[in-house]
Parts: C-alpha cells; sequence; structure tokens
C-alpha cells in the first residue's frame, strides 16, 4: 500500500531528517508540535502543520488522542514515530494501525516482547543470540552457586531478581568472598525489595558497547547492516559514535551479522532495529534491543549508502528490502558527535537563544539539526541540539575530517558540547580507538581533579 502523507510524531533534527526522506520520495509530510516547537525548522518546512499541545511533552508529543486526531485532520494515511516519546510504546502503535494508518515501525507484538527486559533477553536466548553467561534462575545454595562461579569464571555478579539502582548487587572476585557476598546481596535484596532471591552473572570488568543495525521486511527476511561502537558515554548517555567499531574485525562482524540477521528473520521482524552487545575479550554479550531508529543512525548510511528512512518507509508500504546481504558493502569510516546544549564540564543544559549559527560544510560532512540563527532552544525537552557526522576513507582521514569541521562549527547565544569533542580528539586513547564504556567518566574526573 503506497503512502501519500506522513505525519511525524516527533521534533527536532529526526522530524527534519523524516521530512527530508519523505519529500524525496514524493511523500507530503505532516509537523505535530508543541506551543514551544511553534517556529522549529520542521514545522517550517512540512506541507501541513498541526499544534497537539503546551509545551510539557506529556501534554503534547506524548498525547495520544491528540497526535491521532492530528492525523485524522490531515489526511495522514501514516505516523512515523522517530525515536524517542513514543516510538517503542507498543500501545501506541496498536491504536495507529486501529485507526486504519500505516505505523512505520515494528510489529506492536515485538515491540512489547522487547521492551520488557526478562522477556527479552528469554526472546534472544530463543533466536540463539549470546547472553551473559550465568545462573539459570534463582541462586539455592552456595555449593550451586560455587559450581557456576566455577564454569563461567570469575569476577562474578551476585544480583537482586526483584529491583535496581544497584542494591543487592555484588561483584565478587574470587571464590573466597562469595559466601558473604551472597549472603549481603540477599539481606540487602530482603530489605530493599523484600524479596531476598538473588542470582548469578558473569561480571563484565570495563566492556565495549557495540550494536548492530537490523532490518527485517516481516516475511522472515532480514539483514544486517554493520556494527555501531556506542562505548563513549556518560551516564549511560552516547556522546559519540562510530562505524565500523575499531576493534571488530571484518570475521567477527560477519559471524555476529548473520546471527543477528538470522535472529530476525526467524522473529519475523519488521523494519528497523538495533539490537546492543557489550563486548568484552573478543566475545559479545546481548542487553538489549531497540525496536526503533537510533539517533546515531547516520554512520551507518555513511559507510553504507542505505538510506535507512527510506528503507523504513518502503517496508512499512509492505515492499521487500531494497538491498540483499550480499550486496551490502561497508566502506570507509564514519563517526557523529552528538553536540548538545549542555556546559561541556558540568554537562548543565543551556537553552536559549541562538545568536549565530554555522554549520559545517564540504566533503562527506554532514549536520543533522534544526537550529538555525534567533531560533530558541526550549528549556522542555533532550539537549541534544545537532549531529555532526563525518565520513572518511579510513579512520585517520575521518578524524582529520572531524577535527576541521568541528572548528569550523559556530554556534553562539548558548553552550555546547563542541569543545568537548575537540578535546577528545587531542586524546591519545581516542586517536587510537582504545576506550571502553568506562573511558569517558574516568577522563572527564581527571579533568575535574587536574
Amino acid at each position: 500500500m503506497a503512502i501519500s502523507k506522513v505525519l511525524i510524531a516527533n521534533r527536532g533534527e529526526i522530524a527534519l531528517r523524516i521530512h527530508r526522506a519523505c519529500h524525496e520520495m514524493g511523500i507530503q509530510t505532516v509537523a505535530v508540535h508543541s506551543t514551544a516547537d511553534a517556529d522549529a525548522m520542521h514545522v517550517r518546512l512540512a506541507d501541513q502543520s498541526v499544534c497537539i499541545g503546551p509545551p510539557p511533552a506529556t501534554d503534547s508529543y506524548l498525547n495520544i488522542p491528540s497526535i491521532i486526531a492530528a492525523a485524522e485532520i490531515s489526511g495522514a494515511d501514516a505516523i512515523h514515530p522517530g525515536y524517542g516519546f513514543l516510538s517503542e510504546n507498543a500501545l501506541f502503535a496498536e491504536i495507529v494501525e486501529s485507526h486504519n494508518l500505516i505505523w512505520i515501525g515494528p510489529k506492536p507484538e515485538h515491540i512489547r516482547t522487547m521492551g520488557d527486559k526478562i522477556e527479552a533477553k528469554t526472546t534472544a536466548a530463543k533466536l540463539g543470540l549470546p547472553l551473559v553467561p550465568g545462573s539459570p534462575g534463582p541462586l539455592s545454595s552456595i555449593e550451586e552457586a560455587k559450581q557456576i562461579a566455577a564454569q563461567i569464571g570469575y569476577p562474578v555478579l551476585i544480583k537482586a531478581a526483584s529491583g535496581g539502582g544497584g542494591r543487592g548487587m555484588k561483584v565478587v572476585p574470587e571464590e573466597n568472598q562469595l559466601e558473604t557476598a551472597m549472603a549481603q546481596a540477599s539481606s540487602e535484596a530482603k530489605a530493599a525489595f523484600g524479596d531476598g532471591t538473588v542470582y548469578m552473572e558473569k561480571y563484565l570488568s570495563d566492556p565495549r558497547h557495540i550494536e548492530f543495525q537490523v532490518f527485517g521486511d516481516g516475511k522472515g527476511n532480514a539483514i544486517h547492516v554493520g556494527e555501531r561502537d556506542c562505548s563513549l558515554q556518560r551516564r549511560h548517555q552516547k556522546v559519540l559514535e562510530e562505524a565500523p567499531s575499531p576493534v571488530i574485525s571484518h570475521a567477527q562482524r560477519n559471524e555476529m551479522g548473520a546471527i543477528v540477521a538470522r535472529a530476525m528473520a526467524d522473529m519475523g521482524y519488521r523494519g528497523a532495529g538495533t539490537i546492543e552487545f557489550l563486548y568484552e575479550n573478543g566475545e559479545f554479550y546481548f542487553i538489549e534491543m531497540n525496536t526503533r531508529l537510533q539517533v546515531e543512525h547516520p554512520v551507518t548510511e555513511a559507510i553504507t549508502g542505505l538510506d535507512l528512512v527510506r528503507e523504513q518507509i518502503r517496508i512499512a508500504e509492505g515492499k521487500p528490502l531494497s538491498v540483499a546481504q550480499e550486496d551490502l558493502e561497508f566502506r570507509g569510516h564514519a563517526i557523529e558527535c552528538r553536540i548538545n546544549a549542555e556546559d561541556w564540564r558540568t554537562f548543565m543544559p543551556s537553552p536559549g537563544t541562538v545568536k549565530a549559527f554555522h554549520a559545517p560544510g564540504g566533503m562527506h560532512v554532514r549536520v543533522d539539526s534544526g537550529i538555525y540563527a534567533g531560533y530558541r532552544i526550549p528549556p522542555y525537552y533532550d539537549s541534544m541540539i545537532a549531529k555532526l557526522i563525518v565520513y572518511g576513507r579510513d579512520r585517520e582521514g575521518c578524524l582529520r575530517r572531524l577535527r576541521r569541521a568541528l572548528e569550523e562549527f559556530v554556534v553562539e547565544g548558548v553552550k555546547t558540547t563542541i569543545p568537548l569533542h575537540q578535546a577528545l580528539l587531542d586524546e591519545p586513547d581516542f586517536q587510537k580507538g582504545d576506550y571502553t564504556i568506562k573511558w569517558l567518566e574516568q577522563w572527564l574526573a581527571g579533568k575535574d581533579d587536574a
């Protein structure tokens, strides 16, 4: 079924990204916006726009009745949720489909399954994805714990079955500390959650975060579109992403890629998805699956030439995948810097009016952003204001181009994280690609102490 008009249920750079893909395909767009976003770039460029509520996201971008009403009023025949907001809300996907609108996303049941962390792990195991080794269920005795720990190898992690937030969690470096750690974790869990049940997992002390982009047609065919390395994180928030990963070999990419593609085919998965792994000592361990487009999708587009948003729309129309696995080539290297309106040292948000804005340009330099000179950055939403994506024939060339592009990038009137990315480029560890998920926070802590 051909789509003629898409309602974009999002804001900021991703709304603009979806609008551009639609217009290239000859599809009209409807922008929805809160009162705070009336002058946003995606609202200005869309064929139609509908105000869906006041500034708070709960009253606007998360307001399902308003969004459905906007689709009805505007005559849209499909809804693209972007990322964040309602993109992984299975109920919203069901409501969209029940109104005879096309949902540009995965099947609602897959969104629901992968949104439940325990069910996601169970499903991943059934589909043959590698999990963090550990006890199959709750630990019943110290003897059982010792036996499992000996099998999987120390260090191990004792975790509370209920709850989270680090309570009821103990790292055990060797066997002589196991019994004490189990008792402590169990009593902490009992006190905090009323349930002293604990289980065991292999403790990954310093992994990388590596994710695979997947695409399915919903009819049993699926491909992988390579991996991205998202290990540079602060408080579990990604700061910079690159593709391919500096530490993954061609053989590893093909092997793990084939596993994830087969898993998605077996699942009957539809649309874009990302399977996230922790990677340590040459091994991958499944952590979760995101059933949507990712912020960092442009680095994958840069090294493959595949437009992932157009592909999402094609699949939603019921068309087959536009490319076969064997025809997909990975060439060169791409890095994305997330530019936030924040103080780069304290990470305090810095909303306000953009006095001057100049996006860098030149060969293989892409800026995805909805801001412009005179634009007021509202305080109500995520602080990301732009993404700088740079491509090079190899990683070294990519880094040189990135350095030049960051020098050219001008945003005046608000504080941004551009200086953070410039500082990272001077770090030998980053230049070598030698970093893990703990590296950035340790480096920032060192800066604070200096």
